[in-house]
C-alpha cells in the first residue's frame, strides 16, 4: 500500500492538487538533532527551476508537526506536510475522460471506479516524491558515516545532458535518463536472504518512484556477456575489500563492505505537447489530445536526490534490524 520498512516505516499521504501532502515516519531513533531547515538543500535540489523541468514553482516548505522536541527527535513518529500552493486544476479537467497514453490516468480510473483524484495524476503524481526526499535527509542523518550520493549519467541517450533536454523542448516532446547511485562505506552484511536481500528491497522501493522502468547493479546486464574469470570480483583482503566491483557490492543479497552501486532507468514524461491518440473512456470513441498545463520535459534531471531518499531509507531500516544502529543518539 502506502506505507514501506519495517522498524523505520514511512507512510506516504495527499495528492498532486489536495490541500497538503507528505509523510508519517515511524521508527526514527531519539535523541537526532532535527529542524526543518536540515530538509532545505535536498528539497531544492528536488524542486523545478532549470530548463527541462514543470513551471510550477512549490516552495515546499516542511512543516514538522510531531515527533520533535527542543530540536531532537523524540522516539515518537515525526509527521511532515508540504502545503500544495501552486495548482492549475482546469488544466487536467480533460483527463478526467481522455487517459494521456503512458500515464497512469487509466488504470486509476479503472481500478477506483472514476473516484480517483484525477488533478495532476492525484496521489500518482511525482509530486508525492517530495516527502521521500523529507524522510531520506532524516535517513542519511541516521546512517553517517554511510554516505549515498547520486548523478545523472545521461538523458535522451546523450552524456550531453543540456542539449539532449533543449531538443526536446524544441521538439515539443520529452526524454528519459539514466542514475548512478552509490553507497559508500556500507557495512558489510545488510540484506536477509532469500526475499529480503539487499537489492530487492533497494529495487522495491525505487520501483515505486513514478517514472522508473529499470535497475541494475553493478555490472548488471553486461555480466550476461562476461566470462566466470571476468565478472568475479578478486578479493583483496580480510575485510572484503575487492580489486574490481562487478557485483555493485553485494553477494548472495547481503552487501559485502565495497561501495553499493546501482543504476535506474527513468522513462520519458508522459505529458507532451506533441499530439497523441487516446480514448474516451466514457463514450470508447477514439480522440486526438494535446496535452496542456505545466510538465517536465525530463523528470531525470530532478531525480538523484530522490533515489538517494529511497536507497538511505532501505539501509536505515537494514542497519536498525542488523543493530547497527542505536536506538538513542547522543
Amino acid at each position: 500500500m502506502n506505507t514501506f520498512g519495517r522498524l523505520f516505516r514511512i507512510s506516504l499521504f495527499g495528492e498532486s492538487h489536495g490541500e497538503e501532502l507528505g509523510v508519517l515516519l515511524d521508527g526514527c531513533p531519539a535523541g537526532l538533532p532535527l529542524a526543518p531547515e536540515d530538509l532545505l538543500s535536498d528539497l531544492k535540489r528536488r524542486q523545478a527551476g532549470i530548463p527541462g523541468t514543470t513551471e510550477r514553482r512549490e516552495p515546499d516548505i516542511p512543516d514538522i508537526k510531531s515527533g520533535i522536541f527542543d530540536g531532537r527527535t523524540t522516539g515518537a513518529p515525526i509527521l511532515i506536510s508540504f502545503k500544495n500552493s501552486d495548482v492549475r486544476t482546469g488544466d487536467y479537467q480533460l483527463h478526467r475522460e481522455i487517459p494521456r497514453p503512458g500515464h497512469a490516468d487509466f488504470v486509476a480510473f479503472r481500478k477506483y471506479g472514476g473516484f480517483n483524484d484525477y488533478r495532476g495524476g492525484g496521489h500518482f503524481s511525482g509530486r508525492l516524491t517530495v516527502a521521500l526526499v523529507a524522510s531520506g535527509v532524516i535517513a542519511k542523518k541516521i546512517i553517517r558515516p554511510v554516505r549515498v550520493s547520486a548523478a545523472l549519467l545521461e538523458a535522451g541517450g546523450s552524456r550531453e545532458i543540456k542539449n539532449a533536454v533543449r531538443t526536446a523542448l524544441e521538439e515539443k516532446n520529452s526524454i528519459g535518463g539514466i542514475v548512478e547511485c552509490r553507497v559508500k562505506k556500507p557495512p558489510v552484511g545488510l540484506g536477509e536472504p532469500f526475499f529480503d536481500c539487499v537489492e530487492s528491497l533497494i529495487g522495491h522501493l525505487v520501483f515505486a518512484i513514478p517514472g522508473i522502468r529499470g535497475i541494475e547493479f553493478g555490472s548488471g546486464f553486461a555480466c550476461s556477456r562476461m566470462r566466470g574469470s571476468e565478472c568475479n570480483d578478486v578479493i583483496l583482503d580480510k575485510d572484503g575489500r575487492t580489486a574490481s566491483n562487478h557485483s555493485g557490492g553485494v553477494n548472495g543479497g547481503i552487501t559485502n563492505g565495497n561501495d553499493l552501486v546501482f543504476r535506474a532507468a527513468v522513462k520519458p514524461p508522459s505529458s507532451i505537447q506533441k499530439d497523441q491518440t487516446s480514448v474516451n473512456i466514457r463514450s470508447d470513441r477514439r480522440t486526438k489530445i494535446s496535452i496542456k498545463g505545466r510538465h517536465d520535459a525530463c523528470i531525470a534531471l530532478r531525480m538523484p536526490v530522490i533515489i538517494e531518499a529511497a536507497t538511505a531509507i532501505v539501509l536505515t531500516d537494514l542497519m536498525l534490524l542488523e543493530q547497527k544502529i542505536r536506538r538513542i543518539t547522543r
